[in-house]
């Protein structure tokens, strides 16, 4: 039986390395290490290398076959005084309109599904597909030997997809998006990627706080400042192999690290009866560009900064695990 120690990491499936997101033609090199792990991470990890960990099966964790199409009461009903907004989009002060929900993708064409732990088109998917095997051949931990690679729907390793983003709750958001990704995916959808203002004005609800909650940082409300670091957990080194494809489905003692759509109900950004859902922590989420802005903080990023949370040293193109996106109209 494991030890209560031990009971640290649960592991299942996401994605790996940083890169630049690119065409359906050659997959692109790794770029520089991004989303360095912070000191409180390296401290915790020590000489140890990573935490203890216990990986669980990969079956059964991958893709769903459908997409829920069920809406939750309120959130049908129009606004008084103010333009209806979509079903799946929250009205902010009948300015504008935001996803309620980070973004998953489905091809537009086709309506399936696109795995969220791998780059938003083909040739990425089975580059990166050959590589986490790869990487779990030589892993320097435990974990990393034993956690199985998530395999892609079908579509996604011989076919071709067009990205479309959706907005829906219980769904665990699409990492590894580019700026330019996720402007196309937005643009699929009929919609666009915010402004940082926009995104800004959301993430702080009608009584523009600091955080979705408030004008004082509360730890463990929103999910943000994790302890564990994913790629400490498989690789033994934070800094390596940002595109790995198993990375998001890490978790710790506290539960995955990434969360599925709208978990947290403390971390909401209040518009009215209405809300928009995890706007600090979960993922980074990238904002109307170039050049390259994403704003929020991603779960093992240590900030307390909430709502004014931005990284503005990558490229429009940069992308790894830790990035996503929600789309405005």
């Amino acid at each position: 039986m494991v030890g209560s120690r031990s009971l640290c990491v649960l592991l299942c499936a996401g994605l790996l390395g940083c890169r630049s997101e690119k065409s359906d033609s050659e997959p692109s090199p790794a770029p520089k290490q991004a989303n360095a792990p912070s000191e409180r991470t390296q401290r915790q990890l020590g000489n140890a290398g990573q935490p203890a960990v216990l990986y669980l099966p990969a079956e059964g964790l991958g893709v769903v076959d459908s997409v829920p199409r069920e809406r939750v009461g309120f959130w049908e009903q129009p606004l008084a005084g103010r333009r209806r907004c979509p079903a799946e989009m929250v009205d902010v002060r009948g300015e504008y309109c935001i996803d309620r929900f980070e973004a998953s993708l489905q091809d537009e064409r086709t309506h399936r599904p696109l795995s969220p732990f791998y780059p938003a088109n083909v040739r990425d998917t089975q580059h990166w597909f050959k590589q986490g095997q790869m990487l779990r051949g030589s892993a320097r931990t435990e974990a990393g030997r034993s956690l199985a690679v998530p395999v892609p729907p079908e579509v996604q390793l011989t076919g071709s997809v067009k990205p479309m983003a959706i907005s829906l709750q219980n769904q665990l958001p699409n990492g590894y998006m580019s700026g330019e990704a996720a402007a196309r995916a937005c643009q699929n959808a009929g919609k666009r990627l915010c402004t940082a203002s926009e995104w800004r004005s959301a993430c702080r609800g009608q009584k523009q706080s600091r955080y979705p909650y408030g004008d004082e940082y509360r730890p463990g409300l929103c999910n943000v400042f994790r302890a564990t670091h994913p790629a400490g957990v498989l690789h033994g080194n934070p800094s390596l192999h940002h595109l790995d494809p198993r990375l998001n489905l890490v978790a710790d003692s506290e539960g995955p690290l990434l969360r599925k759509t709208g978990e947290l109900a403390t971390c909401r950004s209040e518009f009215g009866n209405d809300a928009v859902f995890d706007m600090v922590g979960n993922l980074d989420e990238w904002v109307a560009g170039p050049p390259g802005l994403f704003l929020g903080g991603f779960y093992a990023r240590a900030t307390r900064d909430g709502c004014d949370s931005e990284i503005s040293v990558h490229a429009y193109e940069y992308l790894d695990y830790s990035l996503g996106f929600r789309c405005c109209l």
